[in-house]
């Protein structure tokens, strides 16, 4: 097992900046920085939670630092639907029901869809049942041959951005199971186009009922949370990139 100080120094390693900037980012000296990481000062959890703020370390990786480090967890993990959660949980039921006629769900750090406004529903209908059981995978729903897959026109640029989007979440932080699915789905391979350098602008194209139906989607996450799952959620909402898109979405 790693200490918080190895810990620390991957982290910071990984965002590719030099003990002296996170020293002054986080308003310590060099030298103390160094002697966490070597282990030859023990941090207190005021100072592990200020390294990993400056080095946005995701909060479930801010608990294993302080459980290495031997204390206690600072974030708890419960489930949308607790209780505890319920402002947060009706905050994101308006904003997906705000959102419709045009689809919007809610996904967690694997990309699994955990809420969905009912704008997505007809979509769902058009999939292998099998692809809906629990979890249902947003990337193996885009990409597999049973679901969105034959209705999308542009997928290599789809499949391209979703490589792009969770390259960059796994180099952020390495998860092991998002990293299986990205081998499996995601992976390069030979013949594949140049890298998309941004997803900003790239749409994704389905052809449904005899029309093709342009779209491209924004990300919303939660300020500031204090909560792992909350840190961990994203709501992906879907608009119209053309008037005969729109169309469909607004018909009567």
């Amino acid at each position: 097992m790693l200490t918080v100080g190895e810990l620390l120094r991957q982290w910071r390693q990984r965002r590719g900046i030099s003990q002296l900037d996170l020293a002054i980012a986080a308003d310590v000296s060099a030298r103390h920085v160094s002697l966490v990481e070597t282990g030859k000062s023990r941090p207190s959890a005021d100072m592990i939670l200020r390294l990993a703020e400056q080095l946005h370390v995701p909060l479930r990786d801010r608990n294993r630092l302080l459980l290495a480090a031997g204390f206690a967890p600072r974030y708890p993990e419960r489930p949308l639907g607790d209780t505890a959660l319920s402002a947060a949980r009706d905050a994101v039921r308006r904003v997906l029901r705000a959102h419709e006629p045009y689809p919007a769900l809610v996904f967690d750090r694997r990309w699994n869809i955990v809420m969905t406004n009912r704008a997505v529903r007809p979509f769902f209908a058009r999939v292998d049942p099998e692809l809906l059981r629990p979890p249902v995978n947003l990337v193996r729903l885009g990409l597999d041959p049973r679901g969105f897959a034959p209705m999308v026109a542009n997928l290599a640029d789809v499949r391209a951005v979703f490589r792009n989007r969770i390259g960059r979440q796994l180099a952020a932080a390495p998860d092991p199971e998002l990293t299986a699915l990205y081998e499996e789905l995601l992976a390069p391979e030979p013949g594949d186009g140049p890298r998309i350098e941004t997803d900003v602008v790239i749409p994704m194209i389905l052809r449904v009922d005899g029309r093709e139906l342009r779209l491209f989607s924004t990300i919303t996450t939660f300020g500031t949370p204090m909560d792992i799952t909350l840190d961990e959620v994203a709501i992906e909402s879907y608009y119209p990139a053309d008037e005969e898109s729109a169309a469909y979405f607004t018909k009567p």
